[in-house]
């Protein structure tokens, strides 16, 4: 009976690639002097009583390489997204203009960049403890499995480290990556990466 008791690994190693995926998207809406829809994706607002993403409130534009502008399709909804943007924490202050909400990128300072590797690291914490809490999930699979003999416990128990060991490296290597990205590069008025002297 014991051996046919299996973990399922394939679930655990999904989570763990969707807290690596969400970190990538969360990545991308970090602002490195170019306009990017994706800088507002993770934004949600209080909507209708649910808490809804931007691209759900208005179309998302990127007109130039300096400029994201939202159309917000219910007027009565620009204050709170412009709240919303605001208290983001991306670092941009939103620019009413009728039905449209204009959010000018500057262009990053050394002191912004700091601040932005910082946000980097706070995004990628957040995926390592969601990828330790899918270790806690399987690590109470294995204690919960009745008829599990010690070795197999112990089999299963590193194998799920295994996986964990390997999503926090992913973490990790995407974070150095990131941040070595905002601290080299600038991008120029034509959207173009250029390295900083």
């Amino acid at each position: 009976m014991a051996d046919d008791i299996e973990i399922d690994t394939d679930a655990l190693q999904r989570r763990m690639d969707g807290a690596l995926n969400a970190l990538k998207v969360e990545f991308a809406s970090l602002r490195t002097g170019r306009a990017s829809a994706a800088l507002v994706e993770p934004i949600q607002v209080e909507a209708y009583g649910t808490m809804t993403p931007i691209n759900q409130l208005g179309t998302v534009n990127v007109p130039e390489p300096r400029m994201v502008v939202i159309n917000v399709w219910d007027k009565g909804m620009i204050g709170k997204i412009e709240k919303a943007i605001r208290e983001s924490g991306i670092g941009i202050n939103p620019v009413t203009d009728g039905p449209l909400i204009r959010l000018p990128i500057p262009e990053l300072n050394e002191e912004r960049r700091k601040q932005l590797t910082k946000v980097a690291a706070g995004y990628a914490e957040n995926a390592k403890v969601a990828i330790r809490n899918v270790r806690r999930d399987g690590m109470d699979q294995i204690k919960k499995a009745k008829g599990m003999g010690e070795d197999d416990q112990k089999m299963w128990s590193e194998e799920v480290q295994d996986l964990t060991d390997k999503a926090i490296a992913a973490v990790d290597k995407a974070l150095e990556t990131k941040q070595n990205f905002l601290r080299k590069f600038t991008a120029t008025r034509t959207g173009i990466f250029v390295e900083n002297s």
